[in-house]
């Protein structure tokens, strides 16, 4: 039995995380801002994670084995986190996102298309920190997404204080009503209404992970000993048409597609750009992924159970 803190936790991966190890028997602490409260048995701390102050003195004299840290979307959340938990763990985990890899949102080396991408075209130890750019703005926040999100590991890789590990994972899937991006069932409201899905000319593969294997990773991450970054996704990439194609075959209807001019944005899983995940470090580490095509229709027929949406 460790004790793990989750911060976060309270909905879809992240809440099935905490269930997880729970069930293996960890002794879990969440910290979240009170908004939903954990399963039985779960100690729940209510404190705002960017209050300093507020979150040192609710932790009081606790100590964890790992946290585990899903809500960290800026340097400064890092900061913050780093002096809270210096000297209270030895292990620390950050959910982190395939969009560190973007390359429209920063500078890093190209990487050919039908490649995967390595963990280490992003190295947090080397990644330049700005604490002062308008993090606090939700707007600003938004836009900068992936960099709020390279900037936080690299953070953390230089406190120094923790073994610090962080999981890039892929477009997350599954879950029916669970599912907060609404993505799959868009897609599946579309197809099945015969709405246009707006692409580019050469779709690019991405790649995606299904929330409950992601939350399996999670937990394995936990209680493995890596540190640095690892690449979170199931095998076998899919581009936008292969996405539909297996949607397709659920609903009986054939997708409808309009060409966008080159530059415009189009329907989310169409990209124009290459950054789908290589996962060979987490294999070398011990994880073994499932494939995309053998749990996509399962969760694509959970997606059609939900209003379909009216736009494109």
């Amino acid at each position: 039995m460790q004790r793990i803190c989750v911060i976060g936790g309270s909905r879809y991966f992240g809440k099935l995380l905490v269930k997880r190890l729970q069930a293996a028997g960890h002794q879990v602490t969440v910290i979240n801002r009170g908004s939903t409260p954990p399963p039985a048995g779960v100690e729940h701390l209510v404190v705002d994670r960017n209050d300093e102050a507020a979150l040192t003195a609710t932790l009081g004299s606790r100590t964890f084995d790992v946290v585990v840290d899903q809500v960290c979307y800026t340097p400064v959340q890092a900061a913050v986190s780093a002096r809270a938990f210096a000297g209270r763990t030895r292990r620390y985990v950050m959910t982190s996102t395939i969009e560190v890899y973007d390359p429209a949102t920063a500078a890093m080396a190209a990487v050919p298309p039908g490649t995967p991408v390595p963990e280490e075209i992003v190295d947090p130890a080397t990644w330049l920190v700005a604490m002062d750019l308008p993090w606090h703005d939700e707007a600003y926040l938004e836009a900068h997404y992936a960099e709020g999100k390279r900037q936080a590991e690299a953070v953390f890789t230089r406190a120094g204080s923790f073994e610090f590990a962080s999981v890039r994972c892929a477009h997350v899937l599954g879950g029916g009503a669970q599912e907060f991006t609404g993505r799959l069932a868009h897609y599946a409201g579309l197809i099945a209404t015969g709405v246009e899905i707006t692409v580019h000319a050469k779709a690019l593969p991405t790649v995606f992970i299904h929330y409950e294997e992601l939350a399996d990773l999670l937990l394995w991450a936990t209680t493995a000993d890596f540190t640095g970054p690892v690449n979170a996704c199931s095998d076998g990439p899919l581009d936008v048409h292969g996405l539909a194609a297996i949607i397709a075959a659920q609903t009986g209807r054939e997708p409808v597609y309009r060409i966008v001019p080159a530059g415009e944005e189009a329907s989310a899983f169409s990209f124009d750009r290459h950054y789908a995940m290589h996962n060979a470090r987490a294999k070398e580490l011990g994880y073994s992924f499932s494939r995309t095509t053998d749990w996509l229709p399962g969760a694509v027929a959970e997606a059609l159970t939900i209003e379909p949406s009216p736009s494109a």
